[in-house]
């Protein structure tokens, strides 16, 4: 897919007296875990045009100015009755700007926490807001009698989902999306969206488990036709398949064995979204997390969770040298509750000065709190580099948990005869490398496997914990470097790397036609495009196609793993 096209809108009816605006942005929009994936997203909008006019969740500052002329030449702004929100954040404040000097008539429908932020981001504290607790209704004429439906969780406290039965249109917001940009407003054959789905999934909902199924439960019973969701295709075909989906996803992060507690607050979105790249790494590899934003938790909840949980990680800003109240206050039960044999970790924002994570890392340091990785400070706004940094961080506090799960069985069970048997199959030793903008990674692989002569195409298993796994989604490039017998290049990649370390320092390498690094000291090299993806186990068992390669040593012999169980690497 390009990237360089102009961002645009696209205009379509989509139900009775119904239509949606979508702004569409082809390259990578923001530097957030969700949007990772690079892949361009959509910002949808909505009009229902019944006796009365509503207008559901205009887009963010970069689209104002094509969605509003987008939207001019559909209707009369100064015509617009209401604006319904589905989640209200400050990136959305110049855009309901101009709405209200355009058309200061609007009234705007929010849940409670959504008219707090609006009112905020605004800065405007006599706004016409209808907050929609759950049993308030919005009658727009021609049938469009709405319904709201507050769905909640910590990252996103004034979530509310609309529903029309004139439509059985439901307007789910965050619930269902996709960051994907493309010329499909359904998702006719949407099998090609599944692995955009999940990962959408893994980065926003996976964290928010137990809300999110609360959610799915509220909506069960509602006649829908239609996903209307904030991003992505809209949900018609895979309506029911999607739904399970998400069940069935909730359900390996509820029954994971181990939960780890995120504790954050956030003052510009900063923090939360280095907590989403925290979390992202934790479940990815295989541990649960319970996502709790202090500032609308209450005691009660922060201590239920560190109770039940193995480790606990806290997350904060710096506002005026200090820790934000709520996040002191999370930190006083945290020392209370928390006995100091579980797993700690720290990562906050700063403007100009990060007193806050100091504070909190010298206290737990104090309370003899060992941590899962290094304190992560950033200033300002993450970028890719650094959501890379704390996805690995996360992966390696949820691996030093299993590990010390495993250390605490008393004797290891003896290899069976079948995990014997399997370990025995035989894989050459390669090092796979892959870049995605600034972020240069690599890994040590030997389930390798030539899977097709026409095209010339391979398999790789990628472990779901693996750094790597974020750059082996369809479409995505990497190279494969076969090594030759000999152990320096296989001695650099079997180090514990911290997260962000360079990996490549110290090695003879060039730059592939694909972006991939080459380590010039290989037997030789294969650039791929990965073309498939499926879900097997603990790994991704990951198909692509070979685009160009070269034999860099003809006297060398293929490295091979011998291995005795298939137990271990």
């Amino acid at each position: 897919m390009s990237n360089t096209k102009p961002r645009d809108v696209q205009i379509l009816p989509i139900g009775t007296d119904t239509t949606i605006i979508r702004s569409r942005s082809w390259a990578r929009l923001r530097f957030e875990i969700e949007y990772a994936l690079a892949k361009g997203t959509t910002a949808n909008s909505f009009i229902i045009q019944g006796d009365k006019i509503a207008l559901i969740d205009p887009p963010g500052e970069t689209f104002t100015e094509i969605y509003l002329e987008a939207l001019q030449k559909r209707i009369d702004i100064k015509n617009i009755d209401y604006v319904i929100l589905g989640h209200v954040n400050p990136n959305r404040a110049a855009t309901l700007k101009i709405l209200t000097e355009i058309a200061p008539q609007i009234t705007f429908v929010c849940s409670n926490p959504g008219a707090i932020n609006l009112r905020a981001a605004l800065e405007n504290e006599d706004l016409p807001i209808v907050v929609m607790r759950g049993d308030e209704t919005l009658d727009l004429g021609k049938g469009h009698h709405l319904q709201f439906i507050p769905t909640p969780n910590p990252r996103y406290a004034d979530e509310l989902c609309t529903f029309d039965p004139q439509t059985n249109i439901l307007f789910t917001d965050k619930l269902f999306g996709a960051h994907i940009c493309g010329d499909q407003v359904f998702d006719e054959g949407w099998e090609v969206f599944n692995e955009d789905r999940r990962y959408y999934f893994d980065c926003i909902m996976a964290p928010h488990a137990k809300q999110v199924e609360t959610a799915l439960d509220k909506l069960a019973d509602l006649p829908v036709r239609l996903y209307a969701t904030g991003h992505g295709p809209l949900v018609r075909y895979a309506l029911q398949e999607l739904t399970h989906s998400y069940r069935e996803w909730i359900k390996q992060q509820t029954n994971a064995e181990m939960s780890v507690a995120l504790i954050y607050a956030s003052a510009y979105g900063n923090t939360a979204t280095l907590a989403s790249a925290i979390a992202r790494g934790i479940t990815k590899a295989g541990v649960s997390v319970e996502s709790i934003n202090c500032e609308f938790a209450d005691p009660e909840e922060i201590k239920t969770a560190i109770e039940k949980s193995a480790g606990f990680v806290i997350g904060s800003p710096t506002l005026g040298g200090h820790a934000p109240t709520p996040v002191q206050t999370a930190l006083g039960i945290v020392l209370s509750t928390a006995t100091n044999n579980k797993l700690a970790g720290v990562f906050g924002s700063f403007g100009w000065s990060g007193e806050a994570v100091d504070l909190i890392e010298g206290k737990l340091k104090d309370a003899g709190y060992r941590f899962g990785f290094e304190t992560i400070r950033v200033k300002f706004k993450p970028n890719e580099v650094t959501l890379q940094t704390c996805e690995e961080a996360g992966t390696d506090f949820a691996q030093a948990l299993k590990r010390a799960a495993k250390k605490a069985v008393v004797a290891r069970q003896p290899a069976s005869n079948v995990e014997q048997a399997v370990g025995r199959i035989v894989g050459s030793l390669c090092v796979v490398t892959a870049t995605q903008g600034e972020v240069k990674t690599g890994m040590l692989a030997s389930w390798v496997a030539q899977a097709s002569f026409s095209p010339p195409g391979l398999t790789i298993a990628v472990a779901k914990d693996r750094a790597m796994e974020n750059m082996t989604y369809t479409g995505s490039n990497f190279v494969v470097n076969i090594l030759a017998e000999g152990r320096e290049i296989r001695k650099q990649f079997m180090k514990v790397y911290a997260p962000g370390q360079d990996r490549f320092a110290g090695l003879d390498i060039s730059e592939a036609n694909n972006g991939g690094v080459i380590l010039n000291g290989a037997l030789a090299y294969l650039e791929c495009t990965v073309k498939n993806r499926m879900e097997v186990g603990d790994h991704w068992l990951v198909y692509a196609t070979v685009d160009d390669g070269k034999v860099l040593n003809q006297d060398g012999v293929t490295a091979v793993h011998h291995r005795k169980s298939a137990s271990y690497y």
